[in-house]
This record gives C-alpha cells, structure tokens and sequence, in this order.
C-alpha cells in the first residue's frame, strides 16, 4: 500500500475533521500531521475489517484529539448554527420554541462526556449517516444509532 495517494485522499477531510473541534488552523494542522505521522508509522499494522480505511483514520485523529484536550487542559468549543440547533430541536422536542433550545444549548453539550459530544457532532453538526458514525468510532451502525438516541435521551432531560 502506498501511502501518498492515502494522504492526498483524505488529508483535507481529516483536516476538516479536527479543525471543527480544536478551532484553530494552527492546532488543527499539528494534530493532522500527527495523524498521519502515526497512520504511516501504523501502516503495515492496518487491517481492512470491512470498514473504509478513513474510519481508521478518523479513529486515530479522534485519539489525537482527546489527547491535545487532555494534554493542554483545554475545553472543546462548538460552533452552533441555526440548521444544526433546528435539527437537533426537532430530535429534541417539539413542545418549546427554538429559542429556548438555542439559548440552553450551549450548557447542555458541556454537560455531555467527551464521547456523547463526538456522537452528536458527527451526526448533526458534520451530518454523517449512522454507517459513518459507527466506522467512525469503531461500533457497528445500529450500536451508533442506540448510542445517539440514548445521548438524545439524556439531553431530553436536561433540556426539561
């Protein structure tokens, strides 16, 4: 496997991927190199189980993240706007405006773990299918479907 063509595959949307979550070009181009750096170092390691070998990659940038979180002390940011509030209102309730949701928004995705924050960003904030959020975090699509209506479920309560 060459790894060249990999990474002029998938650099842009694994980029992307931890840009979204650290918020600055900086960071997010030093944890991108890491994830190749140990995607390349890994490479004979890899084994194809059937997922797409952007799943692995995701994967590890994920770990690289959680790792400059842990590291740096630092808290997530996330960056709402009014299409994902409105989707997630709708998942959410149907009985209370979109202003409040806007407005008790923000405390209740600080309130979620770390995991619980990733599903949702991935299926609302990044729109990925469930078949791409259990590649994503190495779970099968019906364990990603369970966990993001469980994660719903417990934003439900808090919302109330």
């Amino acid at each position: 496997m060459h790894f060249k063509p990999l990474y002029e595959r998938y650099f842009k949307r694994i980029f992307l991927f931890v840009h979204r979550r650290v918020g600055e070009m900086e960071i997010a181009a030093d944890i991108t190199s890491q994830v190749f750096l140990k995607a390349l170092t890994n490479l004979k390691k890899y084994e194809s189980r059937g997922l797409p070998f952007s799943a692995w990659l995701f994967r590890i940038a994920l770990n690289e993240i959680n790792n400059f979180f842990r590291t740096n002390k630092r808290h997530r940011t996330v960056t709402l706007d009014s299409a994902t509030v409105d989707e997630l209102y709708e998942d959410l309730t149907a009985d209370h405006r979109v202003d409040d949701l806007l407005s008790r928004l923000p405390l209740i995705l600080q309130k979620l773990s770390a995991e619980e924050l990733h599903i949702i960003e991935l299926r609302y904030f990044e729109k990925r299918s469930f078949r791409e959020v259990g590649e994503i975090l190495g779970i099968t699509e019906t364990y990603a479907k369970v966990r993001v209506y469980r994660t719903l479920e417990k934003m439900k309560k808090m919302f109330w």
